[in-house]
């Protein structure tokens, strides 16, 4: 009887050590593409509730947009932490101008984050997403060229990502995009907000 349960604790035991590294290695694997020329993160802003933003709002004034709860602050920062934790060590931040984007990357505790006009929304004008698309292409591929080993993370909005990627993104998911010289989209894997 002890020799069984002890032949159990150790299969137990190395299906254990088997899924925790099945677990490291697909942890490291988002960490290493990030590292290269051909691969870049997009990360919907964290928790904001509503939607669009209020009539007569203004990008430099916060009071005035729709922005992110407590919720959200706290859901921008675990995502950060559980980037961390997947081996993303420095990263270059770019960031809508809406403050929910701009908290979203600032709560992330990486670089701090650069605006990107090619982030920023066309909610209030769809007929810009084309272009928009285009700019942030071209954006993409020059930032890829550039970059070095960091991790290039863009924190933008849902039509943005619609646009880029062809697929709806929940608050806070991320989407790590491969993509071609010109920042065109190849392929894509999207990654559920951990929080």
């Amino acid at each position: 009887m002890i020799q069984r349960l002890t032949n159990c604790w150790l299969k137990l035991v190395l299906m254990g050590l088997v899924i925790t590294g099945g677990f490291q290695a697909s942890a490291s694997e988002l960490s290493d593409l990030l590292k290269t020329s051909d691969h870049v993160l997009l990360m919907r802003h964290a928790l904001a509730p509503g939607i669009g933003d209020p009539a007569g709002y203004k990008l430099q004034d916060c009071k005035t947009q729709r922005n992110l709860d407590a919720k959200g602050r706290e859901q921008a920062q675990k995502t950060g932490q559980w980037l961390k934790a997947q081996g993303v060590g420095s990263a270059l931040v770019f960031s809508s101008a809406w403050c929910r984007c701009k908290d979203t990357a600032e709560n992330l505790a990486f670089s701090a984050p650069v605006l990107e006009p090619s982030l920023n929304s066309f909610f209030d004008d769809m007929r810009q997403g084309p272009q928009s698309n285009l700019n942030l292409q071209k954006f993409i591929g020059g930032q890829l060229k550039s970059k070095g080993d960091k991790a290039l993370i863009l924190v933008t909005h849902h039509v943005n990502i619609a646009a880029f990627v062809g697929e709806n993104v929940g608050s806070g998911d991320m989407v790590l995009a491969k993509v071609n010289a010109a920042g065109k989209m190849l392929s894509f894997k999207i990654y559920p907000s951990p929080y």
